[in-house]
């Protein structure tokens, strides 16, 4: 690749109607120019455009739309953390062109087309705050660039056939159910790559007030990480909790050398993959990087929807039996009857759970992977699957409360945000922060 690409980036879905706000003109499908307030409607398989006054300009099975002198297009109401703890809605602020596709008879996408680079330095402004250190923010910008990279290159060259996530989630055998299911970027069909977590946040021109992040992306242009002259897929998450994960626990069950386990400390942490060893350390609060309770550097690292999250490197959730039965039930469409257990089955080397069996009266049910379980047990998501399972039982032994205390925010896997930020904030370089993080890579300029 000598050049730089433009990508997909899928803003709102399922949509049956919006309003957005044009700052300057814009030209639709090549015919139709405006500026100012305009609405797309989806009405019997096709897309009306139409201005505030309620004039249609266009009626299209698609509709495009392309900057006149870059001007940017504000929508009131993106969501962003969907099916998160932090879920809500913002207005934001997009440059580029854009794509209205129905992806469904009723609904369609919004779609932003925009330069890779351009796209970058909203990415490292929206996953931390522009105030981080910059070896941080330029840490950052190498691995989505990479991450981003990797998966465009997994795109072209996938077959049509099924994915193992796309499997059905519920199997049935003989004694019990199995639901195993993972989730990663070729969810998407209509478009590269989405705006929010399920991918790398990604907030329009609004995050990016502070030049930091948009001088890490121009200081690192083009450059990726690679291990055997390949494009890493380097994963990154919120805080490990104090060791990082492999692969296989979120993902599909292959090895990637350079996404190993790795302590978040200068100092010898265990592999947690043991109960032993998972209920010691998560009954602590033993150091590492990401073990970070001063308010002000939070504050300097973390984006303002982020900060209302303040126990993530050891936390904990109770609920009474019957509530968990009924969130199971909620979620599986499957009846357990009275909750008996949760058994830890299956962790990685971050202590993270990526099998468990719930044994009920009725049905017992083996779940993974990492995701799975963290959405199961929550009405959202759990912070992460690094958890250990207290249960209070009555005299008959049947669980009255079931609390979960776990570490670390996210599935584990590759770069740290919150400890790498704190490795830069003591002096660390981009370069050593990936090298701790990526084992057995190098940094090559691809365009």
């Amino acid at each position: 690749m000598n050049t730089e690409p433009t990508i997909a980036v899928g803003i709102l879905q399922f949509q049956s109607q919006i309003r957005g706000t044009i700052h300057g003109r814009v030209r639709f499908n090549n015919t139709v120019e405006t500026s100012g307030i305009f609405h797309i409607i989806c009405e019997n398989g096709a897309l009306s455009l139409s201005v505030e006054s309620g004039k249609e300009l266009l009626r299209s099975q698609f509709i495009e739309c392309t900057s006149i002198n870059n001007s940017p297009i504000s929508f009131p109401s993106v969501i962003i953390g969907k099916q998160f703890h932090w879920e809500q809605t913002e207005p934001q602020t997009f440059h580029g062109s854009f794509r209205f596709i129905p992806d469904s008879p009723s609904t369609f996408a919004v779609i932003n087309i925009i330069a890779l680079e351009e796209y970058l330095e909203s990415v490292v402004a929206s996953e931390m705050n522009s105030t981080a250190p910059y070896e941080f923010l330029k840490a950052h910008a190498i691995i989505s660039r990479s991450w981003l990279l990797s998966m465009l290159q997994k795109k072209t060259s996938r077959s049509s056939s099924p994915t193992t996530h796309s499997s059905p989630t519920v199997i049935r055998t003989k004694n019990m159910y199995i639901i195993e299911r993972w989730y990663d970027r070729e969810d998407h069909t209509l478009f590269d790559v989405c705006a929010d977590d399920h991918c790398q946040r990604y907030h329009g021109i609004t995050k990016d007030s502070t030049t930091s992040a948009a001088q890490a992306v121009r200081a690192t242009k083009g450059i990726v990480l690679v291990h055997n002259n390949e494009l890493c897929d380097t994963r990154f998450h919120k805080a490990c909790g104090g060791r990082t994960d492999v692969y296989a626990t979120a993902w599909d069950d292959i090895c990637l050398p350079y996404l190993q386990s790795v302590p978040d400390s200068t100092e010898n942490i265990p592999f947690l993959s043991s109960e032993h060893e998972a209920h010691r350390w998560i009954s602590c609060q033993p150091h590492a990087f990401c073990n970070v309770q001063h308010e002000p550097l939070l504050q300097s690292l973390l984006p303002s929807f982020d900060q209302k999250t303040t126990h993530f490197y050891r936390w904990r959730v109770s609920y009474p039996r019957q509530q968990l039965e009924e969130l199971i039930a909620t979620k599986t469409s499957l009846e357990i009857g009275t909750l008996l257990d949760i058994v830890p089955l299956k962790r990685g080397p971050s202590g993270r759970l990526y099998q468990i069996k719930i044994i009920g009266t009725n049905a017992t049910i083996l779940v993974g992977k990492e995701l799975e379980i963290r959405r199961l047990l929550s009405p959202t998501h759990l912070y992460s699957s690094a958890f250990i399972v207290d249960i209070e039982r009555d005299a008959s032994n049947i669980p009255r409360t079931i609390t979960l205390r776990g570490g670390g925010w996210g599935h584990g896997v590759g770069l740290c945000q919150i400890g790498a930020a704190v490795m830069a904030e003591r002096g660390h370089t981009a370069q050593s922060i990936l090298e701790h993080y990526y084992k057995n890579t190098v940094l090559t300029q691809l365009y």
